[in-house]
């Protein structure tokens, strides 16, 4: 899965005091965006992708290796350390009419998995400072008094110096569910989705709901069945939506008609075993479980 960096390691720990060194990962985000170097194309006409250093960074500004604006220690790839930083502050730094060199291109994180070449660990590296560059960007200003909110020293949080109100990352918890019927598990293509891979029933936790009412709610609103023997399986953080996915396989229980939501999904169909096609890499938890499946080797039911 995407996180799986070996032998790059991957350190979340907070170090807000630590200054760039020259070979530090500079990550540059507009929106929803992330600033790429891309080089020559390789035989397959794909471009292969890079996240600037400082040192590349530094050089477009000055001489002297100093960056106009401050960033944002996120976390640590080996012993590189990766910061963020807005496109935006750093290109009103720039004199007029200036702008990055054409190597350097703002891109979608998401396209990286098909439209370019980039290491995994990169790939991993994007998608985690995606997940916490939105959550900075989203809490400039406090939410109960409007007031601007800095960040702590202590922790990765951020505090209102106003009403003292401490304001910690967010993350969500979603589901991704394997429905089976015997040698059968059911497959889904999302509609309005950047990808069109086949997928399995996923959904967001609501409150109130522990994690196993959520695969029998999900699995009722996209495709109209109900679910028995419902068991854990492993889990993943997808950055890319501020998620942590928790996989589980569950038997279809009674009519096994779909009854598709079509404003959620564009297909629905059961497909044999050994006709699971799969996704074109191993990034997701959802192409684990598909192909687990397709070994045979998901998690049994408990025995009664």
């Amino acid at each position: 899965m995407i996180q799986d960096i070996a032998p790059h390691t991957f350190d979340n720990t907070y170090r807000p005091e630590r200054n760039a060194l020259p070979g530090d990962i500079i990550i540059v985000f507009s929106g929803e965006e992330i600033l790429m170097r891309l080089a020559s194309c390789a035989d397959d006409g794909l471009p292969d992708a890079h996240l600037p250093l400082f040192s590349e960074l530094s050089a477009l500004f000055s001489e002297d290796g100093a960056v106009p604006a401050k960033g944002q220690f996120l976390f640590r790839i080996d012993t590189l350390s990766c910061y963020g930083f807005w496109y935006e502050d750093l290109l009103a730094a720039m004199p007029a009419g200036s702008s990055f060199p054409d190597a350097y291109r703002l891109i979608r994180p998401r396209a990286l998995r098909s439209d370019y070449h980039c290491e995994r660990h990169l790939v991993y590296t994007a998608y985690t400072a995606l997940h916490l560059m939105r959550w900075y960007g989203e809490n400039r200003f406090c939410g109960s008094c409007g007031h601007r909110t800095f960040a702590a020293e202590n922790e990765r949080a951020l505090d209102c110096p106003s009403c003292g109100r401490r304001i910690y990352p967010r993350i969500a918890p979603a589901v991704i569910v394997g429905i089976t019927n015997g040698n059968e598990i059911l497959l889904t293509r999302y509609a309005n989705r950047y990808h069109s891979y086949h997928a399995l029933v996923a959904g967001y936790n609501e409150i109130g709901e522990t994690l196993e009412d959520t695969v029998r709610r999900e699995v009722m609103e996209e495709v109209g069945l109900k679910v028995k023997n419902i068991r854990y399986y492993k889990s993943q953080p997808w950055a890319i939506a501020g998620d942590l996915l928790s996989g589980y396989f569950c038997d279809v229980d009674g009519d096994t008609t779909i009854r598709m939501d079509e404003t959620e999904l564009k297909e629905a169909v059961w497909v044999k075993r050994e006709e699971v096609d799969g996704q074109p890499d191993d990034y997701s938890l959802t192409n684990e479980m598909m192909m687990l499946f397709k070994a045979g080797k998901e998690p049994p039911a408990a025995s009664r």
